[in-house]
């Protein structure tokens, strides 16, 4: 069942995504070479806590970590080991969700780290406005395949693929809920979109095949071409017209 949110539960839905806007601060000044994946790990899990809140990955399915951290071939769900370490030239998407006064937020970022090579820089900006171009169309009254079809034109039309195995996804109370939403498709089909609706719009785009393969940890995916990938994500709440973001600062 796809819950639409009243006033009060999109309010604290507000206060979680506050929060992840704030930690992704907190990321994003020691996000340098030679940090590793297990200290931004813990960086988060303390700010996280600081604000009275729990992160959302945490013990969800058995993960034993607060974040994600996904570099370069990986596409989601990178475990933040502590011999992950940043290097020059690396992007990393780092994934976040984080639970507070019974509800999730959840986001993820591209960090990058000079000198970034023209086709990888072109990756990162594109999957970025690849959510935009879906917030575009995520209206009341439009349908969930608009979304779908408005990050896949925009990758490919920049000779990009589209992860086809992996979703965005409903949240509120739960971290994922109904509807699975893939990030390709045709528009004009689906669920038709109602205000009060939230979702984590997250596309995941390949430089070269959207093919994936789960690794022996059982949680990191990876392309199977080992070309690069990047990963952007935001939690969003359907209005009349363009979405409210709850995940960004304002």
């Amino acid at each position: 069942m796809i819950n639409t949110k009243t006033l009060p539960e999109i309010e604290a839905m507000r206060e979680s995504g506050k929060i992840l806007a704030k930690v992704f601060d907190v990321i994003a000044e020691n996000f340098k070479v030679g940090v590793t994946a297990a200290f931004l790990d813990t960086l988060a899990k303390t700010t996280i806590e600081s604000f009275g809140a729990t992160p959302s990955f945490l013990g969800f399915s058995g993960y034993a970590y607060s974040i994600c951290i996904s570099k370069n071939e990986e596409v989601v769900h990178g475990i933040p080991y502590p011999d992950k370490i940043m290097f020059p030239g690396d992007i990393c998407s780092v994934d976040i969700g984080v639970y507070y006064n019974g509800f999730h937020a959840d986001a993820a970022r591209i960090y990058k780290l000079d000198p970034i090579d023209p086709l990888i820089s072109k990756l990162v900006e594109v999957t970025e406005a690849c959510f935009f171009k879906a917030c575009d169309v995520a209206k009341a009254g439009n349908r969930l395949g608009d979304i779908s079809n408005a990050i896949q034109t925009h990758a490919e039309s920049h000779g990009f693929s589209v992860v086809r195995d992996l979703y965005s996804h409903g949240i509120g109370r739960n971290l994922h809920e109904e509807p699975l939403i893939p990030n390709f498709g045709k528009a004009n089909r689906g669920l038709v979109l109602k205000e009060g609706m939230t979702f984590a719009i997250e596309p995941m785009i390949n430089i070269g095949t959207y093919d994936i393969l789960t690794l022996p940890d059982k949680w990191t995916i990876i392309t199977r071409d080992q070309k690069w990938s990047a990963h952007y994500e935001n939690t969003i709440c359907i209005t009349k017209d363009y979405p409210e973001i709850l995940t960004m600062a304002k």
